[in-house]
């Protein structure tokens, strides 16, 4: 059931629903307006099964700044929260939960594909070639609506993608 209030607007009254007031979003649904999380950051969760590994993995191949380390639930020193961009990014924490998802967990969205992902295979990041995309040498496919993307996966095999829309 919506809600209505009457609203005043250059002296005429006029009854209006909180839909009618509600902010749309880019593809034209409604944007809820009683905790709006846009005024939040948000941050890619990522399971790790061994978090030094992972250490080793997102700060020696990625380059990844760590800004804070904690407790994983009853884990000692088992997560890290990473920079990326100029803030927080990704929250890597141990868990038996680790690698369990096929989907693209984050994405960085660069300028220069073709050098970033030179710099990551330098440092030993292997991309991966999927069956029915057409490759280049580097690993990196056309992407749909164009722009072009190149996906790897860190040790627990969580994928991850670098694209660029050039």
């Amino acid at each position: 059931m919506s809600s209505a209030c009457l609203c005043a607007e250059n002296g005429d009254v006029r009854q209006e629903t909180r839909e009618a007031r509600a902010p749309k979003s880019v593809t034209g649904g409604l944007v809820a307006s009683a905790m709006p999380l846009n005024d939040f950051p948000a941050r890619a969760s990522i399971a790790v099964s061994d978090i030094q590994r992972a250490v080793e993995f997102y700060e020696g191949k990625l380059g990844l700044p760590a800004l804070q380390s904690g407790p994983s639930a009853a884990i000692a020193d088992g997560s890290r929260v990473y920079g990326s961009g100029g803030g927080a990014a990704l929250n890597v924490y141990e868990s038996a939960a680790a690698g369990k998802s096929e989907a693209t967990m984050a994405t960085w969205y660069v300028d220069d594909i073709d050098h970033i992902v030179a710099e990551l295979t330098a440092d030993g990041v292997r991309f991966a070639r999927y069956d029915g995309l057409q490759h280049d040498a580097a690993g990196i496919t056309a992407r749909a609506g164009g722009g072009r993307i190149a996906w790897f996966q860190d040790p627990d095999g969580n994928t991850f993608a670098i694209e660029s829309d050039v």
